[in-house]
């Protein structure tokens, strides 16, 4: 007998939880780390979370006077990246699902003088508000993993982008190099817990973000999971020895 909606689980963390109740535990998760996440990055990537999405920026071929969704975009690194490439002609839409991510977002970009050509939105990936066809570039850095259907979200992007238009995942991903796999563990799960603790005052919240990235598919598997979605010419570049990859697509 099939399951109904009401019975499917899906994993938070290490968890199987309801698919109804992830969204809002994601929500508390970053409710929780919102004000200290840009330091926290920061602290966990040593610094390379910046090298990881300038690459994203500069494999987009975004030019000026483009439209270009961030989804997941959170404090606005991307969308950063992307104005400055867009110009005042352009449009970067930064969407979010969680409103003290786009709080933050808001502010960091009104500072950095970027405040005619960014639009915020609260949206889940899920069922983004927009007509089909719009959008040149697509971006999705470090949030698809906290995504409840990840399949959903994918071809929601899939619709709103352009024919020609080029999807980019950021996301962490398997280690390539058996010693490496070995390091990253040991680092994910005795030192960002204790980062979260003593810096974020929020030890579980760290704690889940590396069980998350663990369940997340590896290479192979999100590539195939981004081609049945329908994106055509799919690759992936590993960055970091394949702690984070880079997945492009083309909606043809």
């Amino acid at each position: 007998m099939a399951a109904s909606s009401d019975d499917r689980t899906t994993h938070f963390g290490f968890q199987d939880v309801p698919e109804s109740a992830k969204a809002g535990l994601v929500a508390g998760v970053f409710d929780s780390v919102a004000e200290r996440y840009d330091l926290m990055n920061d602290l966990m990537s040593f610094g390379l979370h910046r090298l990881w999405k300038r690459f994203t920026v500069a494999q987009s071929g975004v030019r000026p006077g483009q439209a270009v969704l961030d989804v997941a975009g959170g404090t606005g690194d991307l969308a950063h990246g992307f104005a400055e490439r867009v110009g005042d002609r352009g449009r970067v839409i930064l969407v979010d699902i969680n409103r003290a991510m786009l709080n933050v977002g808001r502010r960091r970009l009104a500072d950095r003088g970027f405040v005619g050509n960014v639009v915020f939105v609260q949206a889940d990936a899920e069922a983004l508000p927009f007509g089909d066809d719009y959008f040149d570039c697509i971006s999705i850095g470090f949030g698809l993993r906290n995504v409840t259907h990840m399949d959903r979200a994918l071809v929601s992007m899939l619709r709103v982008l352009k024919p020609g238009g080029c999807l980019l995942v950021l996301e962490f991903s398997q280690p390539s190099l058996p010693l490496m796999t070995k390091v990253y563990d040991a680092y994910s799960f005795n030192v960002l817990p204790l980062l979260g603790r003593y810096v974020a005052n929020d030890e579980r919240s760290y704690r889940y973000l590396a069980e998350s990235i663990r369940k997340h598919p590896d290479q192979e598997t999100l590539k195939s999971m981004i081609e049945d979605a329908g994106f055509e010419r799919v690759s992936y570049f590993n960055l970091s020895a394949g702690v984070v990859a880079l997945h492009k697509a083309y909606k043809l």
